[in-house]
């Protein structure tokens, strides 16, 4: 419990320990050394898959392995310092501050007139080409990207640490972050990056219905209502392309009362998506200060949820 609340907090004050030795990026050079070995050119769809679940297994099963040995060593030590190697462990999953940091540097350039800067600091949290988008594109680009990472981010990672300790909160992000590497429905990973892409499905079943239900909370302690937000959720969630990403930014888009998605250019080539959310309001950049407030309420929630069930545990 304590370890949980002392995580949370070393985000909200510190954001991601950039000059420290990273969980997570060491877990992403360790994806990209094994898809070197791995993954071979002109390989039949059967062997890229299975040559896929490899590296999920592999990545998962050593950042398991090397995420509780070494907090076993630690507390082996002296139980402070595994107290201290669990925090700094949980604290790395957890990205409240450096949400914030990036959605609100999109809005500062918006804010200044500067459209050019706000289009690549929104290119640095959304993977759609944003050279040529509009200031309220770029506005809609950053609240989607807060109300998916309110999931990812924050969420998910809280809830597997209060299920399962740090350990479980990091092989949540080792998913998350294979995904995110080579869970791509093109060419190069539509079958090497299925399981990966599948997996983290499956990883973020409960907490993006989790996320949106508490988006719908925090809307009503906002003052915005409860109901919109959860009918849009329910019937724009399951049309977007992901089986969870939709679930978040549609609740957003109930609480903003705003359209949100739609069709956008990636790698020079339109992708057509379905719009989500009724409309109302104009999308603008003062639009995502309001977004990170309902992902601020929603990570207290989830605190509070996690604090909840370690006790009863």
């Amino acid at each position: 419990m304590v370890t949980l609340i002392v995580s949370y907090i070393a985000d909200l004050l510190f954001g991601d320990p950039e000059r420290l030795y990273h969980p997570v990026r060491l877990i992403g050079k360790g994806i990209v050394f094994f898809e070197r070995i791995l993954r071979r050119r002109n390989a039949s769809p059967g062997v890229d898959r299975m040559r896929g679940v490899a590296l999920v297994l592999i990545v998962v099963g050593l950042t398991a392995a090397a995420g509780s040995g070494l907090i076993a060593i630690a507390s082996a030590v002296h139980p402070a310092c595994g107290f201290v190697l669990s925090v700094y462990i949980g604290w790395t999953t957890i990205a409240v501050k450096d949400l914030r940091g990036k959605a609100e540097s999109v809005r500062g350039a918006l804010r200044a007139g500067d459209l050019d800067g706000a289009r690549k600091a929104v290119s640095k949290i959304v993977g759609r080409d944003t050279a040529r988008l509009t200031e309220a594109k770029v506005s809609a680009a950053a609240i989607e990207s807060v109300a998916e990472n309110t999931n990812d981010g924050i969420v998910a990672p809280l809830f597997y640490f209060a299920i399962g300790g740090p350990v479980l909160a990091l092989v949540y992000k080792a998913v998350n972050t294979l995904d995110s590497m080579v869970g791509y429905k093109t060419e190069r990973y539509i079958d090497f990056g299925k399981c990966a892409a599948r997996l983290d499905d499956a990883a973020n079943y409960i907490p993006a219905r989790l996320c949106g239900l508490l988006m719908c909370v925090a809307s009503w302690t906002m003052g915005r209502g409860f109901r919109v937000p959860l009918r849009v959720m329910l019937r724009d969630g399951r049309i977007h392309d992901s089986p969870n990403s939709g679930i978040s930014e549609a609740a957003m888009a109930g609480i903003l009362r705003v359209k949100l998605s739609g069709p956008y250019a990636y790698g020079g080539e339109m992708i057509e998506k379905p719009t989500i959310g009724d409309g109302g309001n104009e999308v603008c950049a003062p639009m995502i200060a309001d977004a990170l407030r309902v992902s601020f309420i929603v990570s207290l929630m989830t605190v509070c949820l996690g604090v909840i069930v370690l006790w009863l545990r």
